[in-house]
């Protein structure tokens, strides 16, 4: 499906109090009387699509002028993508678009029901319509809409060598950014080896072991405190098994009170079993008393004090601890740093041998984009040659007979994301004039017919879905305005096409004919658009050839034209028709 403006409403813009403009999906056409407020009509789009606000068009009167545009697009394609990428809504394949501008002169703007900044619908815009205004800035003046084009145009023959350079250009600037990086920041770089490996040094010197700071921690506190350990473990040897070297005779120790304990309960265990069950555990509690008096009697035989190595073991916590207030909170965290640090050391010291093998490739790779872009050149230059002579064949029939268009193609200082080439279309309004750019080698009347000698040209290759010409007739009368209706009509064949004119000639060929018409009560003019039917089209291109409605000469002369139209247009879809038929053959046949 092609995206199109389906609906217009205008409401306080200009000599407009309110309008409603139900579009044509293929050439549509608005004329009116002068000063009906026809060129409201293509101010209104260009306010639609992100046109400069200007308050002095908001009608006297009125607070502010809105316009809002019903579009028809594709619910899945890119245009629905951007409106929900700002997070505007596509209903049912339709987009609502609105423009405001109060009479103060701030405008707001929504798209898809969702405030956005003018800007947006500029964005919006470019992949919509292309409006074509005596005043607007116009689309294809662009420098890279003009190379874009003209790449389209070029056709098949470009697509491959142009997708092997973009590809060879990416990689290209990849390869010149990291290198770039690595050579620009080679003394940072530098640094942060030298700090690395001194780290490494350090940590290397001082060996540590996983978990050796934790053994120490408890070695320190044994030798800390070896009196008080030795003591305690004296003290409860004693009190379990008592100490040898007293002669007290009231002090009794533990493994002795159990002793008596178990002496008495064996004594008359024969008379009841229960008491046997605790002679045996009275048995049990005095070997393990006596075992732990063992051990501690050993403990305390083991523990020294000992201030050499106490003294040594706080030198090595000393050399620890500094290594953990550099890399990690223990020896486990300075282990793991040492390893990243081997790791990343081991990756800067490779550098030189990357810059040496990526200046290699860069090198390689602008070989090979001279060569690609030496083609593209060619191609190109071949596309402008053709392109040039299409729209001043286009011309000639236009009333621009003299006039000639050429794209110039130069080369840019370095290597661009498509090729070195920068193209830029150029008019020779009459023989003798250097080649200018449209802007300055065209007036306004003249520019519209060259842009739409340029988009008859590029129809199908700047796949732009909806043209907007305001006057593109301007100065012209006669055959070649007929010359122009007929290439709207056919341009209208493939996107849908929007003209304000004055002559006839043009009109006959829309599909659909809107006229502004101007009503005024003495004091306030306003005006409305109404669609025509066969007959109210005769009647407005009467008045539009001899001033006169129901001039019956005027008359037979507007049914003329509009027969003459409808004749080339049916030749045109049996054309269409046939080829297709005939495609259809071939690829049966195939």
């Amino acid at each position: 499906m092609r995206p199109r403006v389906e609906e217009v409403r205008i409401q306080g813009l200009g000599v407009i109090d309110e309008a409603v403009l139900e579009l044509s999906p293929g050439f549509t056409v608005v004329t009116g009387e002068t000063g009906a407020g026809k060129t409201m009509v293509v101010t209104g789009l260009g306010l639609l699509f992100g046109g400069r606000a200007d308050p002095a068009r908001v009608r006297p009167g009125a607070d502010k002028a809105l316009i809002e545009g019903t579009l028809v697009i594709e619910a899945e394609g890119r245009v629905a993508q951007q409106v929900g990428d700002v997070g505007g809504e596509v209903e049912d394949g339709q987009l609502i678009i609105s423009r405001s501008v109060s009479a103060e002169g701030r405008s707001r703007a929504w798209l898809g029901g969702r405030a956005v900044p003018v800007g947006t619908l500029t964005y919006i815009a470019d992949d919509l319509v292309a409006v074509h205004g005596q005043m607007d800035q116009q689309r294809l003046l662009q420098p890279g809409r003009q190379r874009a084009a003209l790449d389209r145009y070029a056709g098949d023959e470009l697509v491959k060598p142009l997708r092997a350079y973009e590809q060879a250009y990416k990689r290209h600037k990849q390869v010149g950014d990291l290198l770039h990086e690595l050579t620009a920041k080679a003394r940072e770089r530098a640094q942060e080896a030298d700090v690395l490996r001194f780290g490494l040094e350090e940590i290397e010197k001082a060996e540590p072991r996983q978990g050796e700071d934790v053994e120490l921690k408890e070695e320190a506190e044994r030798l800390s405190h070896a009196d008080a350990l030795r003591t305690a473990a004296t003290t409860a040897h004693a009190a379990l098994l008592g100490d040898p070297m007293t002669t007290a005779q009231d002090v009794q120790d533990a493994v002795s009170l159990l002793g008596h304990a178990r002496t008495a309960v064996e004594s008359v265990r024969d008379f009841d079993p229960a008491l046997a069950g605790l002679s045996e555990r009275l048995a049990e509690a005095g070997y393990l008393v006596s075992d732990v008096a063992t051990e501690l009697a050993a403990y305390a035989e083991s523990v020294e004090a000992d201030p050499a190595r106490l003294a040594a073991v706080q030198e090595r916590r000393a050399t620890l601890n500094g290594l953990m207030r550099k890399y990690g909170e223990d020896v486990s965290a300075v282990l793991a740093w040492a390893q990243r640090a081997a790791e990343r050391l081991t990756e800067l010291d490779g550098d030189d041998d990357r810059i040496e093998e990526l200046t290699r490739e860069h090198g390689e790779l602008g070989g090979r984009l001279a060569e690609l872009a030496g083609e593209l050149t060619a191609i190109r230059t071949a596309a402008a040659e053709r392109f040039g002579e299409a729209v001043t064949k286009e011309l000639t029939a236009l009333a621009m007979p003299h006039a000639r268009v050429s794209v110039a193609i130069t080369a840019a200082g370095e290597f661009g994301p498509h090729g070195v080439d920068e193209v830029e279309l150029r008019l020779a309004s009459h023989p003798g004039a250097p080649p200018l750019p449209l802007t300055k080698g065209a007036s306004g009347g003249e520019l519209s017919r060259v842009m739409l000698a340029i988009e008859v040209v590029f129809a199908g290759a700047d796949p732009v879905p909806t043209f907007v010409f305001d006057e593109v007739d301007a100065g012209v009368g006669g055959k070649a305005a007929v010359e122009i209706g007929r290439r709207l009509a056919k341009l209208a064949r493939t996107a849908q096409v929007i003209v304000v004119t004055h002559l006839p000639q043009v009109a006959a060929f829309a599909d659909q004919h809107l006229v502004v018409e101007k009503a005024s009560d003495g004091r306030v003019v306003r005006s409305g658009v109404v669609a025509l039917d066969r007959e109210g089209r005769e009647r407005e291109l009467s008045r539009m050839l001899a001033g006169l409605e129901d001039s019956e000469l005027g008359r037979a002369h507007a049914a003329e034209l509009l027969s003459i139209a409808a004749a080339d247009k049916g030749a045109w879809e049996k054309e269409a028709s046939k080829a297709a038929r005939g495609s259809g053959r071939r690829a049966a046949t195939g």
